[in-house]
């Protein structure tokens, strides 16, 4: 594939209750500023002839009807916690389209989870209308989707393995709190790394603000975005300004091309 030639859309930056957050008048909750109305965090990468999303969050269908995505190859997934694959029953649209089934990338661990959450799309006797879908276990091999090339990087999130996912130039990592040196070597000489920054305090299984800021620095990569922000880490202009210029929080609705 030509690393030049892939757009990437956020879907949503937000942590797992996203902003605003429900019963909270905090300043960031009542913010009138779009940038700090946060889905929960998905990306949708299209390339000149495939199109892929990594993990269906609660809010899927919202994020697929609002940047008008009529067409889906693939899901991949980076691991099985409710706020990345919640949205997976909504698949069944783009089944209904397609008259194919949604080729689904996981590895053992999430696939273990995706067969339990949603039993009825692999019963013996399946209801009409369910999702139809084709599961393809990954592990850390690099494999490819259609033109798109994907390695796989190991990060921890807390002690659950989570896979971030580097596509030509461009590396995402989401949900994690330690990436090992060997597994940060694959995201070196990437032109964007999105990473996860959930807030400025110290959390048990999400990089802080500082922490996120200090991988940026090791990987040397000249753009990077936060994404997966929680409502405690501020305002997101106000933030920004605390940022060096080539390091910036995401938003809902950016999009890149490499």
């Amino acid at each position: 594939m030509n690393t030049h030639s892939i757009k990437i859309q956020f879907l949503g930056t937000g942590t797992s209750t996203g902003i605003p957050m429900i019963g909270c008048d905090c300043s960031v909750c009542t913010s009138n500023d779009p940038n700090d109305k946060r889905l929960r965090s998905s990306v949708l990468v299209q390339s000149p002839s495939t199109t892929i999303v990594i993990d269906t969050t609660p809010d899927f269908r919202y994020q697929m009807l609002r940047t008008n995505t009529n067409h889906l190859d693939a899901v991949v997934f980076t691991h099985p916690h409710k706020d990345h694959m919640a949205g997976l029953d909504d698949i069944r649209a783009f089944n209904f389209f397609s008259k194919k089934a949604m080729q689904i990338y996981a590895n053992p661990f999430t696939e273990e989870a995706i067969k339990r959450d949603y039993y009825y799309a692999f019963s013996d006797t399946k209801y009409p209308g369910v999702p139809d879908l084709q599961l393809n276990t990954i592990d850390l091999a690099p494999f490819t989707i259609g033109d798109i090339p994907i390695i796989p990087i190991e990060v921890l999130h807390h002690k659950m393995p989570v896979l971030g996912f580097r596509m030509g130039d461009f590396t995402y990592i989401t949900d994690a709190n330690k990436i090992a040196d060997i597994e940060l070597e694959k995201v070196k000489g990437s032109s964007v790394l999105v990473l996860n920054a959930l807030r400025k305090e110290k959390h048990l299984s999400h990089f802080t603000l500082q922490e996120a800021l200090a991988i940026a620095e090791a990987t040397q990569v000249p753009k990077v975005y936060f994404t997966h922000i929680s409502h405690q880490m501020g305002k997101h202009a106000e933030v920004n300004r605390e940022l060096p210029s080539h390091i910036q929080l995401a938003y809902d609705g950016l999009t890149l091309s490499l």
